[in-house]
């Protein structure tokens, strides 16, 4: 790729990693934000949840916003919105703005970052270019997760407002640098035509939103079920009528038949489990250490570091075995690393050293290196040019609501046990069936792929174009104006 191509990659992947070390950041200093402004629990616990209830309420939205009123304009747009609010948490006083700020924030990155996916599966040719950017992106943001909680347990040190502003300095750099960078586009046919569908994005929102918010409370277990249940049923019901609504739409919010497209459905199903069960893991590790163990959230940080060995082994191993053995294998081997890995911190016990530890912690984030990025992959390929943002949406959805659900889940089992060793144990069970489940969504698609077309094999990228650079990378900066989406 060109100089210019790698410098548009380096804007998109920042946007990603900045939305990485933000939620990493303040996992770590909710304890301190918690303290100076005397928050209740409850509270504190809605610091965090707002920020994911904002993001999967709006993801599928955000997707397809990007296809239908332009990539570049979401993108500049929501990355203003993420700097405001971000800043605005950083001077907060009291519970319920630190809250609104965070719902905001998740907001933007709901339409932030399918945006920023799509404009990298629009602007780089399909096949080993497009692969290669993607898995960057993929590593970029599971080392902004990783390098957040140690940067996170510094910062905190220094005055936990800084967890809130550094994000800003950051932003502020991408914004400089993103106009002169993505390129320009025409206004998007679909937007004009038929006009927004109003009905299915207040559908699909309201359901998103109530779905998230039951799954949230599912960490309370049995205590206030009604409401969960309630929230539940109601999203349901909603996501009903917005399918109702999109069959009778002129122009629909989500074309329907993208949903029922196999390898789509498997790479979200996919990243759904693997994500919820990633998440799942890592949350009772953190437990496990700072609760059971007496470790310090810096010195936890630094534990988990190793896991952050896939921001190095996504960019430059991966796409190598996708290139020998086919996408749909690798998926499937990240799948069975990660079983792996969450089989041999089972039996954990109390005195078990660091070193016993590590083995699991580096299969981890080797399992995330070969699975998240190929998923990622595969949920945007084949998929129509003016189609990609919905694509992206549907899979940053389902990596949002999995990221829920794994740590609701782990959180309610954890919870209805007693808690301890034993209820830790217990815990860790749940990521175990989700990714066990995974291996056997995954193991679909390599099936696919061996019976081909024909009977053959059918790897990745047959067919396809050669390598190429984006055309506005080709013809130079001027030639950014020909792109249309």
């Amino acid at each position: 790729m060109s100089a210019r191509s790698w410098s548009l990659l380096l804007v998109l992947c920042g946007t990603i990693f900045l939305e990485g070390i933000d939620v990493a950041m303040l996992a770590v200093a909710v304890p301190s934000i918690r303290a100076d402004l005397d928050l209740t629990t409850s509270t504190a616990a809605w610091v965090m949840s707002a920020y994911v209830l904002g993001y999967a309420g709006f993801t599928l939205l955000g997707g397809r916003a990007a296809d239908l009123l332009g990539r570049r304009r979401m993108f500049l747009g929501w990355l203003t919105v993420f700097l405001v609010f971000s800043g605005l948490g950083g001077f907060a006083d009291q519970g319920w703005t630190l809250v609104v700020a965070r719902f905001v924030t998740g907001v933007a990155a709901a339409f932030m970052t399918p945006a920023a996916l799509s404009i990298i599966t629009t602007s780089y040719a399909e096949g080993p270019q497009r692969n290669q950017a993607l898995l960057v992106f993929a590593g970029t943001a599971a080392g902004g997760f990783s390098l957040g909680l140690v940067i996170g347990g510094l910062l905190t040190q220094l005055g936990w407002r800084w967890v809130f502003f550094a994000p800003v300095l950051l932003a502020a750099a991408l914004l400089l640098a993103a106009p002169k960078l993505i390129p320009k586009e025409e206004r998007p046919a679909g937007g004009r035509r038929g006009g927004f569908d109003l009905a299915g994005a207040l559908t699909a929102s309201g359901a998103m939103l109530l779905l998230a918010y039951g799954i949230l409370r599912l960490e309370h277990g049995f205590s206030g079920w009604p409401l969960t249940a309630a929230a539940l049923a109601a999203g349901l019901v909603l996501a009903g009528l917005f399918v109702a609504v999109e069959r009778r739409a002129a122009t629909p919010l989500v074309r329907l038949g993208l949903l029922r497209t196999p390898s789509v459905i498997r790479a979200d199903l996919g990243a759904l489990l693997f994500v919820g069960s990633f998440f799942g893991f890592q949350f009772m590790v953190t437990l496990h250490l700072q609760e059971l163990r007496g470790w310090s959230s810096l010195q936890t940080a630094l534990a988990l570091v190793v896991m952050g060995c896939d921001a190095i082994l996504a960019p430059t191993l991966t796409p190598r075995l996708v290139n020998r053995y086919g996408n749909a294998r690798v998926v499937l081997g990240g799948f069975v690393l990660a079983v792996a890995s969450y089989a041999l911190f089972l039996p954990v016990g109390p005195d078990w050293s660091y070193a016993a530890m590590f083995p699991a912690l580096l299969l981890t984030g080797l399992a995330f290196s070969l699975a998240y990025g190929p998923l990622t992959i595969a949920g945007t390929d084949g998929v129509a040019q003016e189609e990609q943002g919905l694509a992206s949406g549907l899979l940053t959805t389902a990596t949002q609501f999995g990221s829920a659900v794994g740590i609701a889940a782990v959180t309610a089992v954890y919870g209805l046990t007693g808690g301890g060793l034993d209820g830790f144990r217990a815990a860790l069970v749940v990521p175990v069936v989700m990714i066990v489940l995974g291996v056997a969504v995954t193991a679909t698609g390599v099936r696919e792929r061996r019976r081909g077309p024909a009977g053959g094999e059918a790897p990745e990228g047959a067919g396809k174009a050669p390598e190429a650079v984006p055309q506005a990378a080709q013809e130079g900066p001027g030639a950014a104006t020909k792109l249309t989406v």
